[in-house]
């Protein structure tokens, strides 16, 4: 948390304090808190009525809900937790020391303690990391009024009772039913009549990403978790999926830069943090590099006969790697989403075939009389097949990378940009000097 704050109180009297807490949204609030030092915003948080804290502090980042937690008062702070919603409690509970997490759990009362522990066993990244055990459940032989009666007294608890789930004595997951419906039904139509069955759920150890795309695909609010005798243990809701995309997104972009995975946010990570996600790759990718070297070195004396030649190397290696990035991000993406399956390569190469030697022509009719213009036909006719070759070459190995990888169950997002470009500029310059070799007869 910073000192500054984005505007100030001038008034504030007890009155006026009230009034600017009922009249502004948590999430507002969390952003204005976490612009002030530290114990300033516990002061504000704690002027505020008990749900609106929770509220409050729930819609804080992780990262300053944990520094926050650290200077309320232990009192406080496990009446906060206690009236967060389950899963933003966990998230919590994840991130604070064993030490905290001790004095915590023997504090709250038992059962909040119990579900907090019980959705801490799970592990990170999967459906049961991320659900809500607080959710509304419904006897399949209530009738609609009974229905409408039991979510009343259920609502105040639930993260959503737009949909709720139907479940039998033993609590499997049998069906689930909209609010909507329970309201607009006969007053003598029961839940079962009204029920959709077999609604569209994920067991608990169920990967995150595919728990968040599966919510997108069937454009739900929440999606139920079961266990592997497909008792309802939970639910996901849509904005916990959101953050799940989101976070995912950000994984793969660093994963596509070449940057390893931390935890911490930009502006908390150090410099020894940063340092270390970056020179591994930045190491590997160097020696992939001194290929590029040795084949020029290879060619040294055509160079030395054609010095023309080496104005459009980095035009051409640059191309290829160009084309390669562009093909892998597309394919990262594709295959994040679920737009393609392995089983789709072999069509996709014969498409990709067909635009990448367009793209290719294209390209090599440009540089065709930039090349006859700084050395003649003859190094133009050897930049233009290289330009043609290498745009090729470099859009079926960013294509195909991302298959590669999948099929070894390695992330498709490493294929991209640097190590793409990195292949792309070894094989380039081989080429390039290849042709010339043949065109210009040395």
């Amino acid at each position: 948390m910073s000192s500054d704050t984005p505007f100030s109180l001038q008034d504030e009297t007890p009155e006026a304090l009230d009034r600017f807490y009922n009249q502004s949204r948590p999430i507002d609030l969390a952003s204005w808190l976490s612009e002030l030092p530290l114990d300033q915003a516990w002061r504000y948080l704690a002027a505020m009525p008990l749900p609106r804290q929770a509220a409050t502090f729930g819609a804080l980042s992780l990262e300053d809900q944990t520094a926050l937690a650290a200077v309320i008062p232990a009192p406080s702070l496990n009446v906060i937790v206690a009236l967060m919603s389950a899963d933003d409690r966990v998230d919590l509970f994840r991130c604070l020391g064993p030490i905290e997490q001790k004095r915590l759990l023997q504090s709250l009362p038992s059962e909040v303690g119990r579900d907090i522990q019980q959705l801490a066993l799970h592990a990170e990244e999967t459906a049961g990391a991320i659900m809500t055990s607080d959710y509304a459940v419904l006897d399949a032989k209530m009738t609609a009024p009974e229905a409408i009666d039991a979510l009343r007294g259920q609502a105040s608890g639930s993260e959503t009772i737009y949909r709720s789930y139907v479940v039998d004595k033993t609590a499997r997951l049998i069906g689930s039913v909209r609010l909507h419906s329970l309201i607009i039904a006969d007053k003598r139509a029961v839940v079962a009549a009204l029920m959709e069955d077999d609604p569209v759920s994920v067991t608990i150890d169920t990967d995150q990403e595919k728990v968040a795309q599966r919510i997108a695909y069937y454009d739900l609010l929440a999606i139920p978790v079961v266990d592997g005798a497909g008792r309802l243990v939970g639910i996901v809701t849509h904005d916990d999926a959101a953050d799940v995309m989101q976070a995912e997104a950000t994984e793969d972009f660093k994963k596509i830069s070449h940057i390893l995975p931390f935890k911490q946010t930009m502006r908390q990570a150090g410099i020894g943090v940063l340092y270390s996600r970056r020179i591994i790759w930045l190491a590997l990718l160097v020696i992939g590099n001194l290929f590029s070297g040795a084949g020029i070195a290879h060619f040294e004396d055509m160079i030395l006969a054609y010095v023309s030649l080496m104005f459009f190397l980095p035009l051409l290696i640059d191309s290829s790697g160009n084309a390669g990035s562009q093909s892998a991000t597309q394919m990262v993406r594709a295959l994040a989403i679920g737009d393609v399956k392995m089983k789709d390569w072999r069509a996709l190469i014969l498409r990709e075939l067909a635009v990448a030697a367009a793209l290719g022509a294209t390209m090599a009719a440009v540089v065709f009389p930039v090349g006859a213009w700084r050395g003649g036909i003859d190094v133009a006719l050897t930049v233009e097949l290289t330009m043609f070759i290498v745009v090729m070459i470099g859009s079926l190995v960013g294509m195909s990378l991302p298959f590669l990888l999948s099929r070894l169950r390695l992330d498709p997002a490493t294929a991209s940009g640097p190590l793409v470009t990195t292949i792309s500029d070894a094989t380039g310059v081989v080429i390039y000097f290849s042709i010339a070799t043949m065109v210009l007869k040395l």
